[in-house]
């Protein structure tokens, strides 16, 4: 069962939450050449604040950036990792892409499902775990993988995963198999996620021996990669030419905008629909 039908939307932040959002986007903002760029990173801070990518954060992110509320939920709606309705405090994925389907991702994912009550992406009543099917989590090598806030829990069983979950719902401290030492909650995750580091970069274990495996054999083979051919050798094919920068078929030097968006008409309706989400 979701508890989404059990939480209620806030609509406006108070002026002191306003205040931090607003310094911390501006940190954000200062990384890009255009502001517009920030909106990844601002979606997954405004994410840190409510649990989720809310109304109000969408409006935030969009009152910020000079960007209409549409444009930002279009954003939103594009990408898993942003979540339109509350989120448990632990995500919890099982991947079940091929290699770890084959080596018992399946199993796990039914496993936990019933043990857990919920489905993909639905949370459990008491708000701790929000259950999800991954596509891949990009760790093959240490099939089948579970991932909690996107920490490596590596070479799972139906048992294991199961305990982990338990172990979470208790409130106890869990260990990832690589990375950082604990487990942060969803929204301090968001917060690492919009660029902003909380000292735990450099914790517990990097690459595991099936990781360093190859390199690890090349050296003891002594086998080397092939050098990367000469400017002169990878030049376009004779009569080629390539796209002039802020050319016709370059986006590198394109306006963000067009004159229709910056128009007074525009701006009035970006302005209107921002304060009627702020309200």
């Amino acid at each position: 069962m979701s508890v989404e039908t059990s939480r209620t939307h806030k609509t406006s932040y108070d002026a002191e939450t306003h205040a931090r959002l607003t310094a911390d986007s501006d940190v954000i903002v200062a990384r890009y050449p255009q502001a517009r760029s920030a909106l990844l990173p601002m979606l997954h801070l405004v994410q840190s604040e409510d649990g989720y990518v809310s109304p109000r954060g969408i409006a935030f992110c969009a009152a910020h950036l000079g960007l209409s509320t549409a444009e930002v939920s279009a954003v939103a709606t594009f990408y898993t990792q942003y979540k339109r309705h509350p989120n448990g405090t632990y995500t919890v994925g099982v991947c079940t892409n091929t290699l770890c389907a084959i080596m018992g991702g399946d199993a796990i994912w039914e496993d936990l499902s019933d043990h857990l009550g919920v489905g993909h992406d639905e949370t459990t009543d008491d708000g701790v775990i929000t259950l999800e099917r991954v596509e891949c989590n990009a760790a093959c090598d240490y099939a089948p993988v579970v991932m909690v806030n996107w920490e490596f829990f590596d070479n799972q069983t139906p048992d294991s995963a199961r305990q982990l979950a338990d172990d979470l719902t208790a409130g106890k401290r869990v260990v990832p198999t690589r990375g950082a030492d604990s487990v942060c909650s969803f929204k301090e995750m968001s917060r690492v996620l919009a660029g902003f580091d909380d000292g735990r970069a450099d914790e517990g274990v990097g690459a595991g021996v099936p990781t360093l495996r190859g390199v690890e054999l090349a050296r003891a083979e002594g086998w080397t990669a092939p050098e990367f051919p000469s400017a002169t050798a990878s030049a376009a094919p004779a009569g080629a030419t390539a796209p002039k920068v802020g050319g016709e078929q370059s986006s590198a030097e394109r306006p963000a905008t067009t004159p229709a968006d910056v128009s007074p008409a525009a701006e009035q309706k970006k302005q209107s629909t921002d304060d009627a989400k702020e309200s």
